[in-house]
C-alpha cells in the first residue's frame, strides 16, 4: 500500500461526519468508514437504528459471533485514517470489537496485529491479478494461490471478459431473473394442469399397461412441490461439488471455470449484478434438464415436475440475493438464514452449502457449527 502517513481525525471530524450519517467503527485509534457496508451485515440496520439513542457503543454484530480471518481483512478495506491521540472517542463513533464483545477491544486489536504487524490496509489493487483488467483469463495462473486467493473476499466489482457484449451477458438485475421465469412457471403450469385433465397421463404404462397409475389432475400441486423438494437436493449437490470443487493447481482451465461458476462471487460477494444467474446461460441449464426428465418420465408428469424444480429455482435466486442485500428482521427465519450464509462466505466454506434452506446441510453433515455463532467469554 501507500507509504503516506494516515489521515489524523479530531473527535469533532468524527462527530461531523456521524452526525451526516456515516458509520465509523474504530479499533483503538484506527477509524473505519463502515457507511458503505454496515447495511449488508447482519444486525447491521440494528446498529444503525441504536444510533438514535445514547448507548451506541454497541459491537458491529448480528447474531454474536467470533469474526473471522476474514473478517478482519475486509473491515481494512475501509480504513479512512487515525483519532487524534489527545481526542477522545465521540459517543456517536462505534467501538468495534473484532472477537463479538465490546468488552474485548484490546485483545481484538492484537489479533489484528497479529494478522499483520504494520496493521497497513490490505493493498486489493495489487492483490495477485491486475484488476484494471478482465480477471477471468488471469485467474488460470495463480495455480496453487488461487484457492486461498478466491476465498479472501474483497468488496469491488468484477470484470471478466473483454468483449461488451459477453460481459453484460455475465450479469444481470435480480428482477430479471423473476421477470423473466415467473411467466414460464405459469403458462408451464396451466400446460400441465390441463394436460393432467385430459385423463391420459399413466404412471408405468411404458412398462405394463394392467398395472400401470393413473395420474389425476388433482395431484398436480403434490407433483409440483416434489419438483421444489428435488430442486432443493439438486441446489445443494450442484453448489456442494460443482461450485466448491477445488480445481488442481496446475489446470489453468479448471480453475478458470470454477472462477466463471461460483469463485468470482465469493472474492466479490457484494457485486450486485453477479448474484443471481444470468437468463440465457440459465436457459441453457434449465434446457438440459427439462430434456432429462421427458427422457426419464411420461411427457406430462415430467413436466410438472420440471416446472416446480423451476419454482423453486426462482425462489432459491430471490432468496440469494435477499441474503446479500436483505435486512430482515432480529430474530426471524431469514435473519438466521442470512447470518449462516456470511459464515459461508467469510469463514465456512467448506460447509454451510444451503442456501433456501439448511434441510441438507443436516443429513449430509455440513452444518456450520451452532458454537461458532455464540460469543466467547
Amino acid at each position: 500500500g501507500s507509504m503516506a502517513a494516515p489521515r489524523s481525525f479530531s473527535a469533532a471530524e468524527v462527530r461531523e461526519r456521524c452526525a451526516r450519517g456515516a458509520c465509523l467503527v474504530r479499533c483503538r485509534r484506527r477509524l473505519y468508514d463502515l457507511s458503505a457496508f454496515v447495511r449488508l451485515h447482519p444486525g447491521g440496520e440494528r446498529l444503525l437504528r441504536s444510533r438514535a439513542g445514547t448507548d451506541v457503543s454497541a459491537a458491529l454484530d448480528g447474531p454474536p459471533h467470533r469474526h473471522s480471518a476474514n473478517a478482519r481483512r475486509w473491515l481494512e478495506q475501509y480504513y479512512v485514517g487515525e483519532l487524534q491521540e489527545s481526542a477522545q472517542p465521540p459517543q456517536r463513533c462505534f467501538s468495534l470489537s473484532l472477537q463479538g464483545s465490546p468488552e474485548a477491544e484490546k485483545p481484538a486489536c492484537a489479533a489484528a496485529r497479529r494478522l499483520d504487524p504494520r496493521c497497513r490496509p490490505v493493498d486489493v489493487g495489487t492483490d495477485l491479478v491486475d484488476w484494471r483488467k478482465p480477471l477471468l483469463w488471469q485467474v488460470g495462473y495463480l495455480g496453487e494461490k488461487y484457492d486461498e486467493w478466491v476465498h479472501q473476499p474483497v468488496d469491488r466489482p468484477i470484470r471478466l471478459f473483454h468483449s461488451d457484449v459477453l460481459e453484460a451477458l455475465s450479469k444481470t438485475a435480480w428482477y430479471v431473473v423473476f421477470l423473466v421465469w415467473t411467466p414460464v412457471v405459469l403458462y408451464l403450469s396451466w400446460v400441465s394442469y390441463t394436460a393432467l385433465a385430459q385423463g391420459n397421463t399413466r404412471l408405468f404404462s411404458s412398462f405394463t399397461t394392467e398395472y400401470s397409475i393413473p395420474v389425476h389432475k388433482y395431484y398436480f400441486p403434490f407433483i409440483f412441490l416434489l419438483g421444489m423438494f428435488l430442486w432443493s437436493l439438486l441446489e445443494y449437490l450442484i453448489h456442494r461439488f460443482v461450485f466448491h470443487m477445488k480445481p488442481p493447481a496446475s489446470n489453468y482451465y479448471l480453475i478458470t471455470l470454477h472462477f466463471l461458476l461460483h469463485g468470482q462471487h465469493h472474492k466479490s460477494p457484494f457485486d450486485s449484478s453477479r448474484l443471481v444467474f444470468p437468463p440465457v446461460p440459465a436457459s441453457l441449464v434449465i434446457g438440459f434438464f427439462y430434456g432429462l426428465l421427458q427422457l426419464l418420465l411420461p411427457e406430462v408428469l415430467g413436466l410438472s415436475i420440471f416446472v416446480g424444480g423451476l419454482c423453486g429455482y426462482v425462489v432459491y435466486d430471490m432468496m440469494h440475493y435477499y441474503l446479500h442485500y436483505g435486512s430482515p428482521r432480529e430474530g426471524t427465519y431469514l435473519y438466521g438464514l442470512k447470518a449462516y450464509h456470511v459464515k459461508h462466505h467469510f469463514e465456512h466454506q467448506k460447509s454451510g452449502f444451503g442456501i433456501s434452506t439448511r434441510f441438507w446441510d443436516r443429513p449430509f453433515r455440513t452444518l456450520i457449527p451452532e458454537e461458532t455463532f455464540e460469543k466467547e467469554d
